[in-house]
C-alpha cells in the first residue's frame, strides 16, 4: 500500500497501486476545486495538482493530460508559471507508491518563468 499526502489539507491516505488520485481525493473528502470550478468542471480534467514529493511513484504524463494542460487557459497559467514537469491533471495520475500532493498551486504572477 502507498501513502498519499495531501499537504494542505493535512491529510494522509493510503491507497492500492494504479488507484487514480482524483478518485483518492475524492473519496477521502479532499476538495479538488475551488470557487466556480466546484460546478462548473469537466469532472476530472481541471483539477490541478503539483506532486510536491515522489513523483517518480507517479504514472508519466500521457499526451491527453500535457494538450489537456496547455490548452485550458487557466491551466496553462498554472503550467507556465510553476515547475511543470510536477502540475499534473488529478484524473491522469496513478499511484505507484508515496507521494506528497499540493491542490489549488497558485498561479506566479511575478515568477521568473512567467515572464521570461
Amino acid at each position: 500500500m502507498a501513502k498519499v499526502k495531501f499537504v494542505n489539507e493535512k491529510v494522509t491516505v493510503d491507497v492500492a497501486d494504479g488507484d487514480d488520485l482524483r478518485s483518492v481525493a475524492r473519496q477521502n473528502g479532499v476538495p479538488l476545486y475551488e470557487g466556480p470550478q466546484k460546478l462548473l468542471n469537466c469532472m476530472g480534467f481541471d483539477a490541478v495538482v503539483v506532486i510536491t514529493n515522489g513523483p517518480e511513484h507517479c504514472s508519466k504524463r500521457g499526451f491527453l493530460e500535457l494538450v489537456l494542460i496547455i490548452a485550458h487557459p487557466l491551466l496553462s497559467l498554472n503550467f507556465i508559471s510553476n515547475d511543470e514537469k510536477n502540475l499534473r491533471l488529478a484524473c491522469c495520475v496513478k499511484i505507484y507508491g508515496d507521494v506528497e500532493v499540493e491542490t489549488h498551486p497558485p498561479i506566479n504572477w511575478h515568477g521568473d518563468k512567467f515572464w521570461g
